[in-house]
């Protein structure tokens, strides 16, 4: 084990008011429109400074071992695409990091965006990609039962799948019923889609929904890929969604997943970048993403945004990082709620992986 350097302890404090509605306010309304939420920074590091068996890394993921300590995985190799590319892994509590190893290489071809899951018995589930080209890559798992100490061995999520099934980058989301709800999405000849994945069965079988209902002339280009979902009461789910129209894009469900509204675009700008969403319970929700708009526009500075009124307006905004150089990169986040702290990590230039803890205090 190592300690990282890169450490600092700060307190900030955010407070936002509430976007006034045209419709008369409720009392709710009102104590919501006048809270502050604090946000107390705990640790902040740099999970690796650098490592001989990889030149890039990119598309972390962050998962709590529930006692302080945490799992961190990435992909990585000489660069995003080669053949090289496997699954990495680190633990530790925030300043200090074990050596990063490799978890995962099936075969010689690409390995891609893994996502970690930490089940109600404590069993460490990881999911990652394989394949050669985005449009046919396989859903491959693996457990561990030890903290991420010793893996099963790899097998296909869904035997025979092209395309990608379960979670295509961000955390599974456990509804009220015990389903496991995959935000899911596939990259087929530069068009993109995006639907859930369900498990009854804590993921030994899958259900897939049917994609999503999109308006191409709302979202041109690409589509939509790469949901982050929350359960606001039993049965009503929500996701938000990368999208190519240079705005954060959204759709939900009354039926538990089941069934979905068309998408639509919220006020949030999207530069056509991976985002993830962490439940702070009810109808407040915490934000992790580029505030840039503009189909792949810059990736050079990453936002914490929270919201107390189920993503309709953010009032509160903090800067985690930026830099003037549009060539820099902070991008694909990964954020957790772990009691009451948010946890999250995030590509650092291609390079490194950086990792956060804010104590969250205020929310009512």
């Amino acid at each position: 084990m190592r300690t990282n350097r890169y450490l600092t302890s700060v307190s900030i404090i955010l407070t936002g008011l509430l976007i006034a509605c045209s419709s008369p306010k409720t009392e709710s309304e009102s104590n919501a429109n006048a809270s502050t939420v604090t946000l107390q920074e705990v640790s902040r590091s740099m999970v690796f400074d650098s490592h001989p068996g990889f030149a890039q890394a990119h598309a972390s993921t962050v998962e709590s071992l529930g006692n302080g300590t945490y799992l961190v995985a990435w992909f990585g190799g000489s660069y995003e695409k080669h053949d090289d590319v496997g699954i990495w892994l680190s633990k530790g509590d925030g300043t200090t990091w074990s050596e990063p190893r490799v978890v995962a290489k099936v075969r010689n071809d690409p390995h891609w965006n893994p996502v970690l899951h930490r089940d109600e018995n404590g069993k460490i589930v990881l999911f990652f990609k394989v394949g050669k080209e985005i449009d046919h890559w396989e859903t491959w798992i693996q457990y561990s039962e030890d903290g991420g100490e010793t893996w099963s061995t790899a097998t296909e999520l869904v035997p025979g799948d092209k395309g990608g099934r379960g979670p295509v980058r961000n955390h599974l989301t456990i509804l009220s019923d015990g389903t496991w709800l995959a935000p899911a999405s596939h990259e087929l000849n530069k068009v993109w889609n995006a639907f859930v994945d369900l498990s009854k069965d804590q993921g030994k079988t899958w259900e897939r929904t049917p994609y999503f209902d999109i308006d191409r002339n709302l979202i041109p280009e690409e589509g939509i890929i790469q949901p982050t979902a929350w359960e606001s009461t039993p049965g009503k789910i929500h996701l938000l969604l990368r999208s190519s129209a240079g705005k954060i894009a959204r759709t939900d469900s009354n039926d538990g997943g089941k069934t979905w509204a068309p998408v639509y675009l919220t006020d949030l700008p999207n530069n056509n970048s991976a985002i993830e969403v962490a439940h702070l319970g009810g109808e407040k929700i915490a934000l992790l993403y580029n505030p840039v708009e503009g189909n792949w526009g810059d990736r050079n500075i990453i936002e914490l945004a929270v919201s107390l009124d189920n993503g309709k307006t953010w009032p509160v905004r903090h800067t985690v990082e930026e830099t003037p150089d549009p060539d820099g990169e902070f991008s694909y986040p990964s954020l957790i709620l772990d009691g009451d702290h948010l946890v999250y990590t995030y590509t650092w230039n291609r390079k490194k992986v950086a990792f956060g803890k804010v104590k969250i205090e205020g929310l009512k």
